[in-house]
């Protein structure tokens, strides 16, 4: 079991309606990304390490891919190598969001 934080789509609905503040990092390829994305910062996963000064430290941090996979091992290094611990994992990724929050939403 993975100790990688979770946020349901719905909680991300939430914090986007009341103005919470925070970051969305998408770590899918750019042909997925290109289909459907939630607006966040465009990362793929092979450069995240590469990049982690462009991810916020100061408020908390969606990261998400398909269906949550890709970025739980994103979370992971991030976790291990960063030093990070305001990262949590859109739960079922673009997938459940698509299903749950916007059903009008294509993903790759």
């Amino acid at each position: 079991m993975s100790d990688v934080r979770e946020i349901t789509p719905e909680q991300l609905k939430s914090w986007m309606d009341e103005g919470v503040e925070h970051q969305i990092i998408d770590v899918r390829e750019i042909h997925e990304v290109n289909v459907s994305n939630l607006g966040g910062l465009h990362i793929p996963m092979a450069f995240c390490l590469a990049r982690k000064n462009e991810i916020r430290r100061d408020v908390p941090v969606v990261v998400h891919c398909r269906s949550g996979a890709r970025a739980e091992a994103v979370i992971s290094a991030l976790i291990a190598k960063g030093d990070f611990d305001n990262l949590h994992n859109l739960r079922g990724g673009i997938t459940a969001w698509a299903a749950v929050v916007d059903p009008t939403m294509d993903v790759a």
